[in-house]
């Protein structure tokens, strides 16, 4: 299976590092490389492709103002240098954000998962989502399905899962970025949720079992977004 591609930055540089990333990839086929928005816009008219490489900060039209703007939009992966699109991101269902300086290891993560989506489905069974954890002079492995919630402390990490607490030296974005999946919120500078395992939502809180969660002012709105879609129950 091949799957064509755009790379859209208004970086030189990050143009190119990227095509050197897809050249090494044999189920990534570069379609077209554009300096900004507007360009892909009219490239897309052309040449409708499966996924985009695409940038945010850009002249004239940012990343995400183009993806909505548009129809029916290919699929896409942000490589970006700005954490606070993130939200909006998965929003628009990203398949991936990757933040810059992006290394080939987390690009091939993020085409992999591309593969993934675009695979037929079949009849072997999904493999289960997992991460290992090093607690002490253990690895413990740990279901995504399982987490509540993640909460940064300083240099390190509390995750909280249905089977007790994992305290993890590490940063709330390393663990971000295997810690993957549309039911994986930040709510907060040093929270992220899985919405799955919400029990209630009062103000700028959010019940996580016996756990109450912030929810910070810039981020209410999205996060609020991303939960309540298509589920608050209208009169």
């Amino acid at each position: 299976m091949k799957i064509s591609c755009i790379i859209t930055d208004d970086e030189p540089i990050a143009r190119k590092g990227l095509a050197g990333y897809v050249e090494k990839i044999d189920f990534l086929t570069l379609a077209g490389v554009c300096e900004d928005a507007l360009s892909l816009n009219n490239l897309l008219r052309q040449q409708p492709v499966d996924l985009l490489f695409l940038d945010i900060e850009m002249p004239y039209i940012n990343g995400v103002e183009l993806l909505e703007s548009l129809t029916h939009p290919p699929k896409v992966i942000f490589t970006t240098a700005y954490e606070q699109y993130a939200l909006k991101g998965f929003e628009l269902d990203a398949i991936d954000y990757l933040m810059k300086p992006i290394s080939f290891e987390r690009f091939l993560k993020a085409a992999n998962r591309a593969l993934e989506v675009f695979s037929p489905a079949t009849a072997t069974p999904v493999a289960e989502r997992d991460i290992y954890i090093k607690t002490g002079e253990k690895l413990v492995r740990v279901l995504l399905e399982d987490i509540i919630f993640i909460e940064a402390m300083e240099n390190y990490v509390n995750i909280h899962t249905t089977h007790g607490r994992y305290l993890t030296h590490a940063t709330l974005k390393a663990v971000a970025e295997n810690v993957t999946g549309p039911e994986f919120v930040q709510t907060h500078k040093s929270y992220i949720i899985n919405t799955r395992k919400i029990t209630s939502i009062e103000g700028n809180r959010i019940s996580m079992g016996q756990a109450f969660v912030p929810v910070s002012r810039g981020l209410k709105d999205s996060v609020m977004n991303i939960i309540l879609k298509d589920k608050l129950l209208k009169k």
